[in-house]
């Protein structure tokens, strides 16, 4: 549910310290083939995706639910306006290997857990800018919805993306499933955040 009050598309774009936050959009495109498609950046991540298929579906990237609060933002450098990277609040899967895209419609949250989430390009690597993506959309979760939770995992051998979690927050919960494998689990509840804030 969104606060009572807010404008809807002027408060899914925000800031951090250096990061513009605003929905993924159709003018994305190109960001999320430079994203998808290395083998790098997305080792971590079930690997590399086909070109065609990402064009054929990147629509569907663009979906949101609960007034907006739930789907993917693209990341832009407040300096120099270079788009870095993506970062998500999803409902996170469990048995699929990828996100339900058909639980992100309408204006509920949906009824299971919501993963927080990044992918950054190499250049952006090393600087702080998952942590900070990572913090600032627990923030907006936790401030324009009635999340009481936010979820991650990650692959057992990316321990930056561990590092990044803890930094910002989340609580090693142990082993959990989530896009079809075993991965180490992590949580921050909303009083944790509170206290924290």
């Amino acid at each position: 549910m969104i606060v009572a009050g807010k404008d809807e598309s002027s408060m899914l774009v925000f800031e951090s310290e250096r990061l513009l936050f605003r929905p993924l959009d159709h003018g994305d495109l190109a960001l999320s083939l430079a994203l998808w498609t290395d083998p790098e950046i997305t080792k971590y991540v079930g690997g590399a995706q086909d070109k065609q298929t990402l064009i054929s579906e990147h629509t569907k990237y663009m979906r949101r639910c609960a007034g907006g609060c739930i789907g993917v933002w693209t990341l832009t450098t407040l300096g120099s306006g270079e788009q870095i990277g993506t970062a998500i609040l999803l409902p996170m899967p469990i048995e699929e290997i990828d996100t339900d895209w058909d639980l992100v419609v309408g204006e509920e949250l949906p009824d299971c857990d919501i993963e927080v989430g990044y992918i950054l390009k190499k250049s952006a690597w090393g600087m702080g800018y998952a942590t900070e993506a990572c913090l600032r959309l627990v923030q907006f979760g936790f401030e324009n919805t009635d999340l009481q939770a936010i979820v991650a995992t990650t692959d057992f051998d990316n321990l930056a993306s561990q590092n990044v979690l803890k930094k910002s927050g989340f609580i090693f919960e142990g082993v959990r499933r989530s896009y079809a494998e075993d991965c180490p689990g992590f949580r921050i509840t909303r009083s944790q955040w509170e206290g924290s804030s």
